[in-house]
């Protein structure tokens, strides 16, 4: 039985890990508030995260749904426009601003989906590289420089034309496909790491690889592969509207950004909106995901010490 002095002791440090916690908490909270990049990606990434978690309540038609009779209206503010379709429609009498909202959902889960894949296979085959080195190293590397060797683009293109188009299967192929950048950082990582006096001494007292590998290096390169999979996001948004664009990647009656780009490319001259708006929601999305993995890599990273402005 543990006794009073026991129970305050634990109280006590239970209670300064909070405190430390929240501390921490309130000091990324008042760096972000003091970056304007940071602060202006962290707000768009909230706002198309938001819309698209809302997107029922934010929209009165059915993104799918075809009505010839309203083929190409302006945005409310032009001539002939209606409060109805206050984005106008496209080529087909949808509604443009419930297929943007529904499009935003479709480009966070690629997004991050594929990232989830890519962070995981490059984390995994970075730890054995560089914690075992040797032939295992040699391997891993050899192959990552094929995948570099190959455009990415034209082998997803590949890959796509043979597997088919789908929502699964495009997150699937993006994952596969950028696996190298995140084993690559973290190979370097570990290289570094595992020299350190603490692994060396956890070594000493018996500890086995795979304890060395999870409890000293793995939490120790979090917040490097945390800013890696941050800047990769964006990346990947592109990648999934390029494939979209070229009727590869998600296919109707999925609404995707780039595939309202190829939709709308034949209309620019007239029907500007069916092309703009989509193409204006990728780049926002896209610029607020790089402004928020750069402010996190200015604050995550140790050998920064100033913050991004």
């Amino acid at each position: 039985m543990r006794d009073s002095n026991d129970i305050s002791v634990l109280d006590q440090k239970q209670g300064n890990n909070e405190k430390h916690t929240l501390a921490g908490i309130r000091s990324i909270w008042q760096q972000l508030i003091h970056s304007k990049t940071g602060l202006f990606g962290a707000v768009i990434v909230c706002i198309v995260s938001l819309i698209a978690i809302a997107a029922p309540l934010l929209t009165s038609h059915d993104p799918a749904a075809v009505n010839p009779l309203n083929r190409l209206k302006p945005p409310a503010w032009l001539e002939g426009g209606t409060a109805e379709y206050w984005l106008g429609t496209d080529n087909l009498g949808r509604d443009m601003w419930s297929r943007i909202v529904y499009g935003a959902r479709v480009s966070l889960i690629v997004g991050m989906g594929a990232v989830i894949v890519s962070g995981i296979l490059g984390a995994i085959l970075g730890l054995i590289s560089g914690f075992y080195g040797k032939w295992l190293d040699a391997v891993i590397m050899r192959v990552g420089d094929a995948f570099l060797a190959i455009p990415t683009i034209l082998f997803m293109l590949v890959v796509m034309a043979i597997v088919g188009p789908g929502l699964t299967t495009l997150i699937f192929v993006i994952g596969v496909t950028n696996w190298v950048p995140f084993t690559r950082v973290v190979r370097s990582e570990v290289l570094s790491l595992k020299e350190r006096d603490f692994v060396f001494a956890a070594k000493s007292i018996g500890a086995k690889n795979t304890r060395l590998i999870l409890k000293h290096i793995l939490p120790n390169i979090l917040s490097s592969f945390i800013v890696i999979c941050g800047m990769n996001v964006g990346t990947t948004i592109i990648m999934e509207a390029s494939l979209s664009f070229l009727g590869l990647g998600i296919k109707p009656p999925d609404v995707s950004w780039g595939g309202m780009l190829s939709d709308g490319r034949q209309y620019v001259a007239t029907s500007w909106w069916v092309a703009t708006f989509p193409g204006l929601a990728i780049t926002f999305t896209v610029l607020g995901v790089i402004f928020l993995g750069d402010w996190l890599r200015d604050v995550l990273d140790p050998r920064t010490e100033t913050t991004h402005k």
